[in-house]
């Protein structure tokens, strides 16, 4: 029982972090390898190879804009299938042959 009651709470903590960090403009390098669900060394190789906007304002500690984060996670947006068979139908129908 006991034990129960400590992962519910752990849970909750959990669950309150994760509200917080939605409250936050900018997070700070440990807050983004949650907020993007990545491993501290993957941050770390993204940030080194310039793959990921961040700043690095006194030459140590990394901070992200979490706006960016969010263009970031959203880019190479991948069209559904009725999307492309929409799209190839306006096309036949504004393209068609004289």
């Amino acid at each position: 029982m006991e034990e129960i009651i400590l992962q519910k709470l752990s849970n909750i903590e959990t669950m309150l972090q994760e509200q917080n960090l939605l409250k936050k403009d900018v997070l700070n390098f440990n807050e983004t390898c949650t907020y993007i669900d990545i491993s501290a060394s993957h941050l770390y190789k993204m940030t080194s190879q310039k793959l990921i906007p961040h700043f690095c304002p006194q030459g140590k500690k990394l901070y992200f804009k979490r706006a960016e984060l969010d263009e970031w996670l959203l880019r190479n947006r991948q069209d559904s299938a009725d999307e492309i068979e929409t799209m190839a139908a306006n096309y036949l129908l504004t393209h068609k042959r004289k």
